[in-house]
């Protein structure tokens, strides 16, 4: 089979659209409404076409070559609970879902991949949004798939488990498997960064690593619209401490020979985390460049999906697409 052609909307700093390119999937289009993600992208691919627009106000009349297209994918802002729902974020999450369903009836591609969180797929606070989903999407012609994978089944040192929705036209849906762990061994954040950490000689960087023997707790890009690059909430700082590594703040640099990372004044012996290192917990690779000053290079990194998992979803959709 040769190459599959896609749309990709809200697709941020690129994991997910990196994933299924690995796949067999070249984009026509990518989508996403904030100019710090379209540079990543433009950096990073300068041959795809990379449009700055909000999907809300897309009209694929106008962009002609979203059509007839194999796969339609969105990673898209995570929706929250019932208990944030008076939030204005909540409210447009819930939208840009809706809107990325609503798109299916003008591109009619022959599959749909939406990943977000792992409610979506059970959680009772959305059933709603799922019987609108269903209602669409039968009405289309598709069949779908609501299931949930952890990105460390697949190499990624992170707990960082997915809701997925795989929808096909019913010609193809039977010939689709859920994607199966790649990797018999998780990858733990000590192993993941322990190379980074040696960088500047920190005689430390052994004995850290083996503390860190577990996959890293799941990366929370935050709000645009509150606080700083921070590594979660409460409860993922404290488990972020355990490892040895201040979840409060990213540090500019990894520690020196003594330990020092001279732009932490937190008077803290745990470390902190770099960007690039973030950007290895999520599995992009050593040469993604990601624009931007440090907060929002770090809240495209967190909010990314990461790319291994977008190419186990990916092949497992082309070979459906195939079969």
């Amino acid at each position: 089979m040769g190459r599959l052609r896609s749309v990709d909307v809200c697709s941020g700093a690129g994991g997910l659209a990196l994933g299924l390119e690995r796949a067999g999937f070249d984009p026509v289009l990518l989508l996403d409404k904030k100019f710090v993600a379209c540079e990543t992208l433009r950096y990073n691919r300068p041959t795809w076409n990379v449009l700055e627009m909000d999907l809300e106000v897309f009209d694929p009349v106008e962009h002609q070559e979203s059509y007839d297209v194999d796969l339609l994918s969105a990673g898209l802002p995570r929706v929250t609970s019932s208990a944030t729902a008076n939030r204005v974020e909540t409210g447009n999450e819930l939208r840009l879902l809706e809107a990325t369903v609503l798109l299916a009836h003008a591109v009619r591609p022959r599959a749909l991949l939406i990943e977000n969180v792992p409610g979506l797929v059970d959680g009772p606070e959305f059933a709603e949004v799922r019987d609108f989903i269903r209602k669409e999407l039968e009405h289309l012609g598709y069949r779908f798939h609501w299931f949930v994978l952890n990105a460390a089944d697949f190499g990624v040192p992170q707990d960082r488990k997915q809701g997925v929705l795989v929808a096909m036209k019913d010609r193809f849906f039977d010939a689709f498997s859920q994607p199966t762990p790649t990797v018999s061994h998780h990858i733990t954040a000590g192993e993941a960064l322990h190379v980074s950490m040696s960088q500047r000689g920190w005689t430390g960087a052994d004995a850290w690593a083996a503390q860190a023997d577990h996959v890293a707790p799941t990366l929370v890009g935050g709000s645009d619209n509150r606080g700083g690059a921070d590594l979660g909430p409460t409860g993922t700082k404290r488990a972020w401490a355990r490892m040895g590594i201040n979840g409060g703040a990213l540090s500019d640099e990894v520690p020196g020979p003594n330990g020092i990372q001279e732009s932490d004044t937190s008077g803290s012996s745990l470390k902190k985390l770099t960007v690039p290192q973030t950007a290895i917990l999520q599995s992009f690779p050593d040469d993604w460049t990601f624009a931007g000053g440090k907060t929002k290079q770090y809240r495209q990194i967190g909010h990314a999906s990461p790319p291994p998992v977008g190419e186990a979803l990916g092949r497992a959709i082309a070979a459906a697409l195939d079969a």
